[in-house]
């Protein structure tokens, strides 16, 4: 496989025109193209198209490609235009050019920033995450590209799912579809594009919508995007959660169309914005259920600071009436939510990480996990929230960031088993490392108040000491790059060392090893095109289907394992001597086995223990060695049954 990074570039466009273009020209068609607020929640509302289009497409007998997108989108944007020709809405306030000009710069430098460090993690355009969910998902990008179906009732297949988020999987499916690129590659692809791309303009998106639009605002949101490593690094190697990496990418955008809800005029403007926040959470959500309770957490932390502000700027009997009828209302749904969207018992065993103080002060700081705390966002940070002790109208800046803070708290930072816990943190199944990634998406627009802050001190200085423009430019360009130098912090640096060993490919790799995946490559020419092969899941053999483009048994390790699947995963190296293993094989239609040791994934001696009929296979009649590479990967067929 080509280790040149040339061959990701068509892959990485074509998956960030899919994370942008259906929503930019829904939102152009809908709400113009004069606010940059709006522009920006383009991922979003692409999201929503791509996973929506994926799985009407099979129901009215397309398959995944360009066109049920196209179709989608140009139905999308006329219901847009024809609800914007009803609101009859005034033409929004304009963003500024130079807004959008060194807006556009800043996220471009954003982009390139953010590619730099995931592309430094890979080490490699086809380097897989050796972790075990990567099983799973490199096989479902291939389920959906081979079968030409992206639903979300159609690749939970590879694991016995009948419904699955395909928000992810759609954008991997498209980039290996469109540009016949590996599943690798296309895989790598699409996380480049949410976490370069989606990510930052979902920033600028929640940012602008809580404080405006003004140059300082989106350079400063665009530049902190990049800055910290508990999102999108953390995602891209822990688990491996990609579908909960692209519902984060995204979640901004959902919040602030919130925001945007909140401030509707009148009820056909509420109408036009009640529609955009259902498309936004259909986005989220079909990215990740976890996505959606997040966005739904801080979006409810904006709206109850809002109303209750309103009320008391109001100050009026009624109107506190209304607001206690409209928070009671939400109480419910969100309770509701809560209790509808819980994990099973065994899914949700995650133990906390530390003390309480210990996550207080992560959570504050937006680095958790223990890395190294970066100076600049500190310092932000603070003067945020001394704005906000300032000035109490920017409270619902805070919002978000004190239920983020609450639940990483709660569930890194509290003893396992105890009821709030159990009730606030389940449906992220008490993982600390979601609830780590979702701090940035909280608290980036307090750091965003606290450079606003810098600026206007600095202007107030510079006007008073009358400085000239040159200087007033160079104190800009400090101040931009300085922002900017997050993005090679000593957290981002520390993270991302930790992410590039999950991706590292040698001999001893956990998932595959370097001898392994040169197998694999050879599938094509070492075995028919129709073969159904063998192997342990556990072991990186059921990577036959997304490397090899071979049909195996197991795409997944979990899944309902059939009588005969199970015999010959217990059985299989004793065919010689046990014909129940031939009525087995034949019964299946099983042609290859791939045996790769007993090493797994985990690195857990104690798993896999119902696979050993796949492991340490000698070669006899029935076993015939077709191919091997190193001492521990072999390929035999299957013969004489």
């Amino acid at each position: 496989m080509s280790d040149s990074w040339s061959v990701i570039v068509m892959p990485v466009l074509v998956s960030v025109l899919a994370l942008t273009v259906p929503g930019m020209l829904v939102l152009i068609a809908g709400w113009g193209a004069r606010r940059l607020t709006v522009l920006a929640l383009a991922p979003v509302v692409s999201i929503a198209i791509l996973a929506v289009s994926a799985t009407i497409a099979p129901m009215v007998g397309l398959g995944w490609s360009v066109l049920p997108v196209a179709v989608l989108t140009v139905v999308a944007a006329g219901c847009a235009f024809g609800l914007r020709r009803w609101v009859r809405a005034a033409p929004d306030e304009p963003s500024s050019r130079s807004a959008f000009l060194w807006g556009g710069l800043s996220l471009l430098a954003a982009a390139v920033a953010i590619a730099m460090q995931l592309a430094w993690v890979f080490g490699g355009p086809a380097h897989i995450s050796q972790t075990f969910d990567a099983i799973v998902h490199l096989n479902t990008v291939a389920y959906a590209v081979d079968t030409g179906n992206a639903s979300a009732f159609h690749i939970g297949e590879t694991s016995d799912i009948g419904f699955y988020p395909n928000g992810w999987h759609t954008v991997a499916a498209l980039a290996a579809q469109v540009t016949g690129a590996s599943v690798p590659v296309a895989v790598n692809a699409a996380n480049i594009a949410l976490a370069a791309v989606a990510w930052p303009l979902s920033v600028v998106a929640l940012s602008t919508a809580l404080l405006s639009d003004r140059l300082a605002v989106v350079v400063g949101s665009a530049a902190l995007s990049t800055g910290f490593g508990a999102f999108p690094l953390l995602l891209m190697f822990f688990g491996v959660l990609y579908p909960n990496a692209m519902g984060y990418a995204v979640l901004p955008g959902g919040v602030a169309i919130v925001v945007l809800l909140l401030r509707a005029q009148g009820v056909r403007d509420a109408v036009r914005s009640t529609v955009l926040f259902l498309v936004a959470s259909a986005g989220v959500g079909l990215a990740h259920p976890n996505a959606f309770l997040g966005m739904v957490a801080l979006g409810s932390a904006i709206a109850v600071v809002h109303l209750v502000a309103g009320a008391m700027r109001a100050r009026s009997r009624r109107q506190w009436l209304r607001t206690s009828a409209v928070l009671a209302a939400m109480l419910v749904v969100l309770v509701i939510l809560w209790r509808v969207m819980r994990t099973n018992a065994e899914m949700s065993i995650w133990a906390p990480w530390q003390t309480t103080a210990q996550a207080v002060g992560e959570g504050l700081l937006l680095s958790p996990r223990g890395y190294t705390v970066t100076v600049t966002v500190s310092v932000l940070i603070a003067l945020g929230l001394i704005a906000v002790i300032r000035r109490p109208r920017l409270l619902v800046v805070a919002a978000p960031m004190a239920v983020g803070v609450l639940l990483f708290v709660v569930a890194s930072g509290t003893a396992g088993g105890n009821a709030l816990r159990e009730f606030l943190t389940n449906p992220w199944y008490n993982d600390s490392y979601r609830l780590a990634a979702l701090l940035p998406a909280a608290g980036i627009p307090i750091a965003v108040l606290g450079a606003v802050t810098v600026v206007d001190a600095g202007r107030a200085f510079f006007a008073r000491v009358g400085a000239p423009r040159s200087l007033r430019v160079l104190g800009a360009g400090v101040a931009v790059l300085a922002v900017f130098s997050v993005a090679v912090s000593p957290n981002i640096l520390r993270t991302a060392a930790d992410a590039r060993g999950a991706y590292a490919l040698n001999a001893t790799s956990p998932l595959l090893t370097s001898d392994e995946e040169a197998l694999l490559e050879r599938l094509p020419q070492t075995t028919p095109e129709d073969a159904l092969i063998a192997g342990s899941p556990w072991t990186g053999a059921s990577l036959a289907y997304a490397i090899g483009d071979r049909q195996v048994l197991r795409k997944h390790a979990f899944g309902n394992i059939g009588t005969d699947e199970a015999y010959l995963g217990n059985r299989l190296k004793l065919i010689d001597s046990d014909p129940l293993v031939c009525e087995a094989v034949d019964r299946l239609g099983v042609d290859y086995v791939l045996d790769f040791g007993a090493q797994n994934v985990w690195n857990n001696p104690g798993v896999g223990l119902d696979r050993q009929g796949l492991y340490n296979i000698s070669p006899s009649p029935h076993l015939v060695l077709v191919d091997s590479e190193g001492p521990n990967a072999r390929l035999f067929r299957i013969e004489g049954c």
